[in-house]
């Protein structure tokens, strides 16, 4: 099975979902209710408040210090761009199958569609649709050349719009940096949003359809995303989850409000002193739930070697090794199975032969 295989209009019509989207009952451990997050006001950091910004810096600090997770409001997207994103990604997930497939992610590509990641694995399939788009600041404007290419001119506001979608993405991104650094307590509070200005970043759209047994099946598996923040927005129908407090609990959706997730990449730079978020995606029975997800990555050849600052102790209180995004990204494309031991094995693969270019 592939994903041009995978047809969930069909799969939908079954009366029962295919084994190979079964999860282990372990990784579907029910949720335990809802985890209450801190909500981070943006207004007062982006408008040079510095008393609002320290307030929102030390709400950042114990969030990432714990599960690596928190809201951010007032974050200066432009009014009605999150909500016309999700419509227009329902508008292509809801394009003929042959038309999705003009966008069809060939193995080893970043950009592309694909269909219960069928691609690449054969069991414990996510119940999803992704369109997932390389993103680096332009000119060009690589999200909307490479959806009209495939596309054709007469769908080019696919393009546009994840474009607009992805620039407002970036530059809350690089405040985010920012902030983080602050929270660190960093003497020089921009050193992260530099670090990440010439870096590049993955967009994803997620399409999670009805499920007739939600009890199996799985959106997306528990997973830390191996790089450096995460930034989500959902739609109104429940479905995140994270794992804190030693129990799986929901992020319940909240209107203008997006999820910050921190990564294995951070966590490196940051020293392991800022956790990787451990976090899942259900489904359910009635409703189709939609996510627009921005991964932020470092410049690919940069290597990741948190500030002298964070290494108290030297090179012996060093968590991880040296090592760039290229490298971790081709050990997760190479039939690795992200989980929440990632970089830990990561490391200890590049610290074998494996990991010569």
């Amino acid at each position: 099975m592939n994903s041009s295989d995978v047809n969930f209009s069909l799969l939908q019509s079954q009366p029962n979902v295919p084994p190979e989207f079964f999860w282990p009952e372990n990784d579907l451990t029910p949720s335990e209710g809802d985890l209450n997050l801190p909500i981070i006001d943006m207004s007062g950091f982006l408008n040079g408040d510095e008393a609002e910004t320290l307030h929102a810096a030390k709400a950042v600090r114990e969030a990432c210090m714990t599960h690596g997770t928190f809201l951010v409001t007032n974050h200066g997207f432009k009014s009605g761009l999150a909500e016309k994103a999700l419509d227009i990604s329902s508008l292509f997930f809801e394009l003929p199958k042959d038309e999705k497939l003009k966008v069809y992610r060939n193995p080893g590509n970043i950009s592309g569609y694909t269909a219960g990641h069928s691609q690449r694995f054969s069991s414990n399939l996510p119940w999803n649709e992704t369109l997932t788009l390389a993103f680096k600041k332009g000119p060009p404007q690589v999200v909307e050349d490479f959806l009209t290419s495939k596309l054709g001119k007469h769908h080019q506001e696919i393009g546009q719009v994840f474009q607009e979608f992805c620039e407002a993405m970036n530059r809350l991104n690089l405040e985010l940096m920012e902030l983080v650094g602050i929270s660190m307590g960093l003497k020089d509070r921009t050193y992260f949003r530099r670090f990440f200005e010439d870096g590049n970043a993955i967009f994803r759209c997620n399409y999670y359809p009805p499920c007739k047994q939600p009890e199996k099946a799985l959106g997306v598996g528990p997973h830390n995303d191996p790089t450096a923040i995460t930034v989500l927005l959902q739609d109104d129908v429940v479905g995140l989850e994270v794992f804190a407090n030693g129990k799986w609990q929901t992020v319940r959706p909240r209107p203008g409000a997006l999820v910050v997730n921190v990564g294995d990449t951070f966590m490196a730079l940051s020293n392991g002193k800022y956790k990787s978020c451990f976090h899942r995606a259900v489904v359910n029975i009635e409703k189709v739930r939609r996510s627009l997800v921005y991964f932020s990555c470092p410049r690919e050849d940069k290597l990741i070697i948190p500030p002298l600052e964070l290494v108290e102790g030297g090179e012996a209180s060093r968590k991880y090794p040296d090592f760039t995004w290229h490298q971790l990204q081709r050990f997760t494309q190479s039939g690795y199975r992200v989980d929440n031991t990632t970089l830990e094995k990561f490391s200890s693969w590049i610290a074998s032969d494996s990991s010569i270019n």
